[in-house]
């Protein structure tokens, strides 16, 4: 895929700020995208936008990979409607807990939830089945949605279950069933069809005023999916599971690498690959189209497990005993250009890359990843990640989501590696460096990388308190957000501005 010098910044939504404990899509949301405009970005990166469960995981905690966030509904733009009263807008206040700069899901959930509730109720109240067009016509276009209402709301029955371990029934979708249930649970699917409605509404909205100020957004497509989810529910055929109990047979992950020693064991299923190369990989086509259909390019998170996947008995509690299978990645990429045509997709190929992944992603010629902070670990000079070693057709970051900030990442390194470092960046001494964070990002920017993306907690020069997940652990991750409006002040966007001009991105 051929792109245009430019650049851009990484953010998730959820870090915005807002009066309800999580970033949104109302006014914050289009007041970043007015920053991304004055500071000359031309793409604003974010995270899968699915509903997440345990953790909030955006990655491998997704009730589904189709649907839509609902705690990103801006609760102004339903008062806007007339769904919403000024009363029911109060804003969720701290608590002496409450730490800054994170979000609290549990409240956020208790807090959101019912107006959500109430701007449904109104809603339907307002308008009866067959008289708003537009909803009408959103629920008939999305094959996903009837499942994932009703599977939202047999979660809600059973909240505390898996759903193998739902009544036979459910769980094996016996027709019957699912029509007893889709009667039983009607005002619930009802809901969870509005919120989807309105997710994407907003989105749509948010998206047009971002294409209007020439920004492209760069979705993400996790290759994994959640087990609890819509996803693995409706379509067990596709997913290694135990014929018996439905349950995985095998697990996602990676082997030992730089972020931890046992190795990352994820705990999604892994596909069947035999079974969606039978069906033309009709499944995998679906989720490009409705990712496509909310942004204008796709980044794919471990890429490598198209060319080949670590797949770890669902026994283990570790990755260390896993095996790397062969994956029919050449004939899906191949299936999915002649259904869609051009692919503006971007290859996430860090890790254990092999000549194999290499070859798969260049035959497609897709744009690989390269991260400065993995640059400086030897001093001969020929590490794939220093710039000088960049290909055109590349995006760099400072560091992504997964990575530590630059000032954080700084302050953790030893003295040999600070050495190579500010020798790299032109100074005597790491003494020398006082904005480790401006550092790296003239750095990407003045690469020759076509694309270059700014994780905006280097913008903001934050440490480790900024940081949104750390792969090594499981908990407390997908939390950051930051504060207010006032932190991208004038002076940041003249200085990105400065050096988007300086370097022609």
């Amino acid at each position: 895929m051929s792109l245009q010098r430019a650049s851009g910044v990484l953010l998730h939504p959820t870090s915005l700020p807002s009066r309800h404990g999580i970033g949104d899509l109302g006014k914050t949301a289009y007041d970043f995208l007015e920053f991304l405009h004055s500071s000359g970005q031309k793409y604003w990166q974010i995270l899968p936008l699915g509903p997440t469960g345990y953790e909030h995981s955006p990655y491998i905690m997704n009730f589904s990979t189709f649907a839509g966030n609902p705690l990103l509904i801006s609760l102004e733009k339903l008062l806007e409607q007339g769904l919403l009263e000024p009363q029911d807008l109060a804003p969720l206040m701290p608590t002496a807990t409450t730490l800054p700069h994170q979000v609290e899901y549990d409240r956020v959930i208790a807090h959101k939830t019912p107006c959500l509730e109430k701007a449904a109720h109104r809603f339907f109240q307002k308008f009866p089945p067959g008289v708003h067009h537009d909803y009408e016509r959103f629920c008939y276009s999305q094959p996903w949605l009837e499942d994932f209402a009703l599977f939202m709301a047999l979660v809600e029955k059973n909240p505390a279950l898996p759903w193998n371990q739902w009544e036979p029934g459910l769980a094996r979708r016996n027709p019957a069933t699912l029509a007893a249930a889709r009667e039983q649970l009607a005002d619930r699917i009802a809901y969870h069809k509005f919120t989807q409605f309105v997710f994407f509404d907003q989105w749509r909205h948010l998206r047009q005023y971002a294409s209007d100020r020439g920004i492209r957004i760069i979705g993400d497509i996790s290759i994994y999916v959640c087990y609890n989810s819509a996803d693995v529910w409706a379509n067990p055929e596709l997913f290694q599971l135990d014929p018996e109990t439905l349950a995985s047979a095998y697990i996602a992950g990676v082997p030992p690498d730089y972020f931890s020693a046992t190795g990352q064991l994820w705990g999604n299923p892994v596909y069947n690959w035999e079974k969606l190369q039978e069906t033309g990989f009709a499944w995998w086509i679906e989720r490009f189209r409705a990712t496509l259909n909310y942004a204008d390019l796709v980044r794919i998170d471990h890429f490598r497990g198209f060319e080949a996947y670590w797949r770890v008995p669902a026994s283990e509690t570790t990755a260390i005993n896993g095996e790397w299978i062969k994956a029919p990645g050449e004939a899906f990429f191949e299936k999915l250009r002649e259904s869609l045509g051009h692919l503006p997709v971007l290859a996430e190929d860090l890790g254990l890359i092999t000549p194999e992944v290499e070859e798969l992603r260049d035959r497609f010629d897709f744009p690989g990843m390269k991260i400065l902070q993995f640059a400086f670990g030897d001093e001969d000079g020929t590490n794939p990640y220093l710039p000088h070693n960049y290909p055109r057709n590349a995006v760099v970051y400072p560091g992504t989501h997964d990575n530590d900030t630059a000032m954080g990442w700084w302050q953790s390194l030893d003295e040999p590696a600070r050495v190579r470092v500010s020798h790299y960046l032109g100074y005597d001494r790491p003494e020398e460096v006082q904005t480790i964070h401006w550092d790296l990002i003239r750095v990407a920017l003045a690469s020759i990388a076509d694309l270059a993306i700014i994780p905006l907690q280097d913008l903001l020069g934050l440490d480790s308190q900024g940081r949104m997940n750390d792969p090594s652990i499981n908990e407390g991750n997908w939390r950051w957000r930051y504060p207010s409006g006032h932190v991208l002040g004038a002076d940041i966007s003249q200085r990105l501005q400065h050096l988007t001009h300086l370097y022609r991105r």
